[in-house]
């Protein structure tokens, strides 16, 4: 590379570090954030169980809350369950045990089933010791009206100031999107899936 090129790319990154550290520097606001991860693409729920990851290697206490899920034998779900039962780690999970609604075809069974977790995460939402709660699939719950939004966000409003929340989901609804301090929407590119390659475990499940 030629020495101009080097001194003209050199002066960019003077620029950009100099962008970077103004914003470091006024971001002095110390809470909990709220995040959703809506969108059609794949990755809402690796992105969050990334984070997840991140925040039990701080050694903080942490919560995974799955909707849909529970009759795939799903990876990250036997991960986190003989993390949850080791003694080395702070982490609850749940999980809603119907599966995919558009299997289960029975809307009272899912309602009560969606009902039922949710009341069961519900004192996660008041303990300051909990770091990270993930919601997976829970804007599902709100499509189908399984739960309602305004006693969701009711919650989320009134949880501990330092408590993180991460919501993952299709269609997630406006009320959320408002309420959240980051929104992250994944758009389909490709998929393997369309093009007729089978789902493999460890990928998708």
């Amino acid at each position: 590379m030629s020495t101009d090129k080097v001194k003209r790319h050199n002066e960019r990154m003077k620029r950009h570090k100099k962008v970077v550290d103004e914003k470091i520097e006024k971001a002095t606001i110390e809470q909990g954030v709220l995040i959703v991860i809506t969108g059609n693409g794949k990755g809402k729920t690796t992105s969050a169980l990334g984070t997840l990851l991140r925040s039990l290697g701080h050694g903080h206490q942490c919560a995974l809350v799955q909707y849909i899920k529970g009759q795939w034998d799903c990876g990250e779900t036997a991960f986190f369950k003989n993390k949850e039962t080791s003694k080395d780690t702070q982490l609850v999970t749940y999980t809603m045990d119907t599966g995919f609604t558009w299997n289960t075809q029975d809307f009272e069974k899912d309602k009560q089933a969606a009902q039922d977790i949710w009341k069961q995460s519900l004192p996660l939402f008041s303990n300051p010791n909990c770091n990270l709660i993930v919601l997976d699939e829970i804007t599902y719950m709100f499509k189908y009206k399984y739960l309602d939004i305004d006693d969701v966000i009711s919650v989320l409003k009134n949880r501990p100031k330092h408590q993180n929340v991460i919501i993952t989901g299709r269609g997630a609804p406006q009320e959320l999107i408002d309420l959240a301090d980051t929104v992250s929407e994944i758009r389909p590119i490709k998929h393997a899936f369309n093009e007729g390659i089978k789902a493999q475990e460890g990928i998708e499940w």
